[in-house]
């Protein structure tokens, strides 16, 4: 695990523990159950692949630790109007602050101005935040096995189904596919980002794909820049897609999509 990944899983400790301090899990719980259904995240996007297009999760993100700010102009609601237009199939929102300087409210904004499904992009390292990402009117979570035991995203995994929440699981390894495919979601997502040294390779998602069953839906993240790298995905089968910075970059996020799937 890289010291950035060690630094934000320390943060996100502490940020439990102080709301968990201000809300209980009681209450907590409560919350999360008066949301309105969740909308079907895996759903949205096997309807999409079974209708032979490319499943886009597309990502409204402000700033990374490794690149600083990616887009000045940030206005989650407008992006994910202009995402739904262009076609995305589901939402990614990041909510941490420190990091990424994303935010709960910007969920909640982009989810509330359109009709799609929206994953809550963060670092789970405790059940608390499952029940706040459903709270908060989040449709999926992530679980990022670099950051978690196999227990620890079994039990994510249970409390997820009993809320209606999608689980994306995040792998960049074989080590880590091993654990993923012992849970039970079909969303398998593969980080083609180097957690240690942040390089990109495309090659990560195809050097794991020989290992994956067939009824598991691989989301291939990070690194999709140009159509090429679509055109190289879906020849070896791989339809789905979490795609952030080059949307961001583009003036017109959605025209950005369009661009590259189109």
């Amino acid at each position: 695990m890289s010291d950035i990944l060690n630094k934000i899983l320390a943060v996100k400790r502490e940020e439990v523990a102080i709301a968990r301090a201000a809300v209980s899990d009681a209450a907590v719980r409560e919350q999360a159950a008066a949301q309105a259904p969740a909308r079907d995240f895996v759903g949205a996007i096997r309807n999409r692949i079974a209708a032979g297009r490319a499943a886009v999760i597309a990502e409204i993100k402000k700033a990374s630790p490794s690149k600083g700010v990616i887009r000045e102009d940030f206005r989650p609601a407008e992006i994910a109007v202009s995402y739904q237009t262009a076609g995305a199939a589901c939402l990614s929102v990041l909510t941490d602050r420190q990091f990424f300087q994303g935010a709960p409210e910007y969920l909640q904004a982009a989810r509330a101005a359109c009709s799609l499904p929206a994953l809550r992009k963060d670092f789970l390292v405790d059940t608390y935040q499952v029940y706040e990402a459903r709270a908060m009117g989040a449709d999926a979570i992530l679980l990022i096995a670099a950051a978690l035991s196999l227990a620890e995203m079994q039990e994510m995994e249970a409390i997820a189904e009993s809320l209606g929440l999608g689980v994306l699981v995040e792998v960049h390894n074989g080590a880590e596919l091993d654990l993923a495919l012992q849970l039970r979601t079909p969303l398998l997502g593969i980080n083609n980002r180097n957690l240690r040294t942040f390089e990109v390779s495309l090659q990560t998602t195809l050097d794991l794909l020989p290992r994956i069953p067939a009824e598991r839906v691989v989301v291939t993240e990070s690194g999709i820049l140009a159509p090429a790298d679509v055109a190289l995905m879906r020849a070896n089968q791989v339809n789905a897609f979490l795609v952030g910075e080059a949307f961001m970059r583009a003036e017109d996020p959605g025209a950005g999509l369009a661009g590259l799937f189109g």
